[in-house]
């Protein structure tokens, strides 16, 4: 399980430091406006999404497996978190958090890291799609600038509930949502090297201030951000507490290690590499139980941050350190500045986000696939949207496995009863 980190600065030099730093601040500028938006719409508060960044991103690029995964909060989470404080409130997502992170650790150490194989990819493509649907119906209150009040968690609720609040629409705040939409995806296909995401929610939110307000901001709804982070301590870690967070802690691990090998197989072909399985689950538990004692959410490798990072020209592990330590200055710098930031346009920001999970170039290569794999793909999805991700992910695993062997044309045990 030796970080890959050890192995790339062999024979590091001045100029593969230039990429990675400048690569490194690009994924930062990146990560910033995301962190805080996949806070808020976890039902976290918006500092913690940043803490999140700065600790688990320093410990993934430093512990990992992959040159140039870059780790922190992601969208894949939204749900499960959001589900866990709706529950048991945020001490019990930071203590289902280290226990994830103690699993990760445990599956690193146990060579789990290639088990990823084994799991359908119907289910893995049906969970993602389910989530991004999830998380865009929970930007829908921001972006139109809905008068809700507290919105369920149940998706079927809060479709109901949205409705039932439509004749609040506020024009002006879907006129932010969807300005910032088109410049992220403008600058995105013109200038796909540079940053626009920053660009894009700076502009939007400069707008709602030249107009005098009127719109939620981050300040408005939150208070002022934190400039530095807070002290480490450890959560409730009584018996009857872990004992009650144990399924929640399994689902975090369970996804947190899913997302980061994925992301990390997806750098290795934009790169030419090879990563090592059971170092990255290593080192999304020291991540994760870095992230609790801190107060952060759960993290995992990040797909998008990721990708990110490789277009920039980072190639080694010390990218993915610069872009952690980029938002923590940014936090201690520029904190005041980042209550600005309009929740339209944030809420614009995660329905790209869910847009580019859910991959819609491949639902025609989904729809033409084998009928079993489109059946899983939708049990899967159905299950992720209308019940619950943990029993979406082990319906879906059970039915894959079973379909698999189906297929394999395994002939019958040939077993008799024994004597008794």
């Amino acid at each position: 399980m030796k970080p890959k980190i050890l192995t790339t600065l062999r024979d590091y030099d001045r100029r593969t430091f230039a990429a990675d730093a400048m690569a490194g601040v690009t994924v930062a500028m990146v990560a910033v406006p995301l962190s805080l938006a996949i806070a808020i719409a976890s039902g976290a508060e918006p500092a913690q999404g940043l803490v999140t960044a700065v600790v688990a991103g320093l410990l993934i690029s430093l512990l990992g497996g992959s040159r140039v995964q870059v780790g922190g909060p992601t969208g894949a989470f939204i749900v499960v978190v959001y589900g866990v404080i709706a529950e048991y409130g945020y001490d019990g997502l930071v203590t289902a958090t280290l226990m994830a992170g103690v699993i990760l650790l445990v599956a690193g150490w146990l060579r789990a890291g290639n088990l990823i194989a084994l799991i359908p990819e119907p289910v893995i493509n049906g969970f993602t799609i389910g989530i991004a649907i999830i998380i865009a119906a929970s930007q829908i209150k921001d972006l139109l600038g809905l008068d809700t009040g507290a919105v369920p968690a149940d998706f079927s609720a809060k479709m109901q509930t949205l409705w039932a609040a439509r004749a609040t629409l506020d024009l002006p705040s879907l006129g932010i949502g969807l300005l910032c939409i088109a410049l992220i995806v403008g600058l995105r296909r013109l200038f796909p090297r540079f940053p626009g995401l920053i660009v894009a929610i700076a502009a939007a939110s400069a707008l709602v201030w030249l107009g005098g307000g009127g719109i939620d901001t981050l300040y408005s709804r939150f208070g002022e951000l934190p400039s530095r982070l807070p002290v480490p301590a450890l959560p409730d870690l009584s018996y009857s507490r872990l004992i009650e967070l144990l399924p929640s802690a399994f689902v975090i691990a369970f996804l947190a290690g899913v997302e980061s090998l994925l992301s990390a197989i997806v750098a290795d072909r934009m790169i030419g590499g090879s990563h090592r399985p059971n170092a990255e689950l290593a080192a999304q538990g020291a991540a994760n139980l870095g992230s609790a004692m801190f107060g952060g959410l759960p993290a995992t490798g990040a797909i998008a941050r990721t990708a990110t990072n490789v277009r920039a020209g980072g190639r080694t592990p010390v990218a993915g350190v610069v872009h952690a330590l980029g938002v923590l200055a940014v936090m201690m710098l520029a904190a005041p500045l980042a209550g600005y930031l309009a929740m339209p346009a944030l809420a614009g920001l995660l329905m790209v986000t869910a847009w580019n999970m859910s991959e819609p170039h491949k639902w025609r290569g989904y729809m033409a696939g084998r009928h079993s794999d489109k059946l899983l793909l939708l049990l899967t999805l159905g299950l992720t949207v209308f019940a619950d991700l943990a029993v979406a992910i082990g319906v879906g695993v059970g039915v894959g496995l079973a379909l698999r062997l189906r297929r394999r044309d395994v002939p019958p045990a040939d077993w008799t009863p024994p004597d008794r």
